[in-house]
Order: C-alpha cells, then sequence, then structure tokens
C-alpha cells in the first residue's frame, strides 16, 4: 500500500510539473505573439494606440489566466488527493 501510495505521488508530482512547464511555455509564446502584433498595429497606425493599448493587455491577462489555472490544477494534484494520510505518514517515518 505504502509502495502504491509513493508512486501514485511520484506520477502526480511528475504531471504537475509537466503541466505547469507547458502551460507557461504556451503563455509566453501567446503573449510574446500578442504583443509582437499589438506593436506592429501601432507602428502602423500610431493614432489607434490607445484602443490597441487596452485591447492587448485584456488579452494578455486572458492568457496569463489560463497559467494560472494550469497552476491550479497542478496544485490540486499535489496536495488534494486521495492517497495524502498514506503518504504523509510515509514521510513522517
Amino acid at each position: 500500500m505504502e509502495a502504491q501510495a509513493l508512486q501514485f505521488f511520484i506520477a502526480c508530482v511528475t504531471a504537475a510539473g509537466f503541466g505547469i512547464a507547458v502551460a507557461a511555455f504556451g503563455c509566453g509564446i501567446g503573449q510574446g505573439l500578442g504583443l509582437k502584433s499589438a506593436v506592429e498595429g501601432i507602428a502602423r497606425n500610431p493614432e489607434s494606440s490607445g484602443k490597441v493599448t487596452v485591447t492587448m493587455l485584456i488579452g494578455l491577462a486572458m492568457i496569463e489566466s489560463l497559467c494560472i489555472y494550469a497552476l491550479v490544477i497542478a496544485l490540486i494534484l499535489i496536495y488534494a488527493h486521495p492517497q495524502a494520510g498514506a503518504i504523509a505518514e510515509l514521510f513522517a517515518k
């Protein structure tokens, strides 16, 4: 039972780590592309900088929220699983 609990914990930690890595990578790429497009749009039409900036900031906040959702899921994987008691006993020894 203890070995299964430890294996489950290791799998959860590994999945959480990979999930955060993929989410951070994807959000970074998405934010970079959004910022690039906003700067190009402002360079082509400087009068539209106010509207483009507001829209860009809202879009960046939405992209960043995806990474925060991935963080929440990763924390749930690590800390809220059915075998938490068995794992806590294992680390207490």
